[in-house]
């Protein structure tokens, strides 16, 4: 069983990887999308999304780090792909499952997933663009509306040359919205002889042995639940129980330290309501702190309130 860190744009940029990988055994980590649209990217833009690109594509921790791109254009996606093979990345990613309606007006994302034929240009662009030796994945859903396309784009994906395909199993319009429909992923897993993925609503080890079951998949890729559960991948791979609320708070310290130092540190207060969102959703005690610092836009004061409990 190989565990994977979603991408997650906005949220899971290369200091949560970073804390996430030193938290949990993950086997891979792919990076917030790259937007493509029509010209070749310069590297510092890689280099922003992904700075372990710096460490060999690696997190601090190791884990390795995918580059996950989006757009629509064969071309221009198979050229910025051989881009960031040359500054060092260890494998592409394609998305075609993000929801956002700002990505989809731009036909990017899951809009796609109306288009299988798209797909396949596209796979079959990005795989000749990057070196035979570095594998080429790609996230989809089920469907744009319906539930009812993710036959003819996963084959349409895997025949473009694609290494291997995660399904977050749910459509667009279903957005985040539960349950998870894993059992629809078990009709790709028995059509394609690459690697499926499984992912969407696994957030604890007993859905994470349910979704494998139901889907026939024998990867999982965790997002949300990764969040609100921190170390839910060693749940899933050693039995380990949760983190207690004590140590979700030395985490909490731990990340203000890391976004303050860092190069993102005017975004720390939205970053970290973020977070506690998440995390609300598995510890009662994380709604309570919500509400303290809900309303402070300062991030010395933040700091501060998470220091003092």
């Amino acid at each position: 069983m190989r565990l994977i860190l979603a991408p997650m744009e906005g949220v899971l940029d290369h200091l949560m990887r970073d804390l996430l990988t030193r938290l949990n055994p993950f086997d891979l980590c792919v990076t917030e999308f790259i937007r493509v649209v029509d010209m070749r990217l310069p590297p510092r833009v890689f280099y922003r999304l992904c700075p372990e690109l710096y460490q060999g594509c690696r997190t601090p921790a190791g884990t390795p780090v995918r580059i996950q791109l989006l757009g629509q254009d064969p071309d221009w996606l198979a050229e910025n792909a051989a881009q960031a093979c040359r500054l060092g990345a260890g494998g592409i990613d394609l998305n075609f499952g993000c929801p956002a309606k700002t990505v989809n007006r731009h036909r990017g994302g899951a809009a796609l997933l109306g288009d299988s034929e798209q797909l396949y240009r596209i796979a079959r662009a990005v795989r000749a663009a990057v070196p035979a030796a570095l594998p080429v994945s790609a996230k989809i859903r089920l469907g744009l509306e319906e539930r009812d396309s993710y036959l003819e784009n996963s084959q349409a994906l895997a025949e473009g040359g694609v290494s291997e395909l995660a399904v977050h199993a749910r459509s667009k319009q279903d957005g985040y919205r539960p349950p998870a429909y894993w059992p629809l992923v078990a009709e790709i897993r028995a059509l394609l002889s690459i690697p499926v993925v499984i992912n969407g609503e696994i957030w604890n080890a007993a859905q994470a042995d349910q979704a494998r079951a139901q889907s026939g998949c024998r990867d999982l890729m965790l997002g949300r639940g990764a969040l609100a559960l921190p170390n839910l991948a060693t749940t899933i791979k050693t039995g380990s129980p949760p983190l207690s609320w004590e140590q979700i708070m030395a985490l909490l310290l731990d990340y203000s330290d890391m976004e303050i130092e860092g190069d993102k540190g005017l975004y720390y207060p939205n970053r970290i309501k973020q977070w506690l969102s998440y995390l609300k959703l598995q510890y009662p005690q994380a709604k309570a702190l919500f509400g303290r610092i809900r309303t402070l836009k300062h991030t010395a004061d933040i700091r501060r309130t998470l220091a003092s409990l």
